[in-house]
């Protein structure tokens, strides 16, 4: 049974539902901007391409940083936890149930996958996988040092962030091929 709000919007399903209920919205909100851009004299295929990506970035990544935000059950009571030593916890969750394996690991690697996959597409400054390494890694260990300064009843793991910025690098790598392609151009076939 699912124990109040925080059941249903602070577990990776909640994440999802809210996700899939939101799908309407981020529609409506990428055609109103890419009107909006179209009418301000941007070329169309432009202004959907920059629309789709800002509101891809945002609603890719939103649901998922609130869910590793809210805090737990022992909030402000719990002495804040650290997890400094790479791939322990990582180990522990693999030895683990699979159904926790994969929430964990799969969590993980969904938390920054939109920002990789879109952000590429919107600044042009940030298309290479070193700039979206670096970029996920910043935003995980903000994260995570929030977490823990916050004293919000979870761990913050070196572990997370390595799976945080592994899932945006594999969502980069995933939208590579547009990220030089001129809007309207069709992409050329990789040799």
């Amino acid at each position: 049974m699912v124990d109040g709000w925080h059941g249903w919007f602070g577990t990776i399903p909640g994440a999802v539902l809210c996700t899939v209920l939101l799908l309407p919205v981020a529609v409506l909100a990428v055609g109103a901007l890419a009107r909006r851009r179209t009418a301000a004299g941007c070329p169309p295929p432009r202004a959907w391409r920059l629309s789709l990506a800002e509101v891809g970035l945002v609603y890719g990544t939103a649901p998922w940083v609130w869910m590793i935000l809210l805090p737990g059950d022992q909030a402000g009571a719990a002495p804040a936890r650290v997890s400094l030593v790479p791939l322990r916890d990582l180990l522990t969750v693999l030895a683990g149930e699979p159904v926790t394996v994969l929430v964990q690991v799969v969590g993980n690697l969904l938390v920054f996958a939109a920002l990789g996959f879109f952000a590429p597409l919107r600044f042009p400054a940030l298309a290479s996988v070193p700039r979206v390494l670096a970029l996920a890694a910043g935003c995980s260990i903000l994260v995570e040092v929030a977490q823990y300064a916050l004293r919000l009843d979870r761990v913050s793991s070196v572990d997370d962030v390595l799976l945080n910025t592994a899932g945006a690098v594999l969502a980069a790598l995933a939208s590579r091929r547009w990220w030089r392609t001129p809007a309207g151009a069709r992409p050329t076939a990789v040799s």
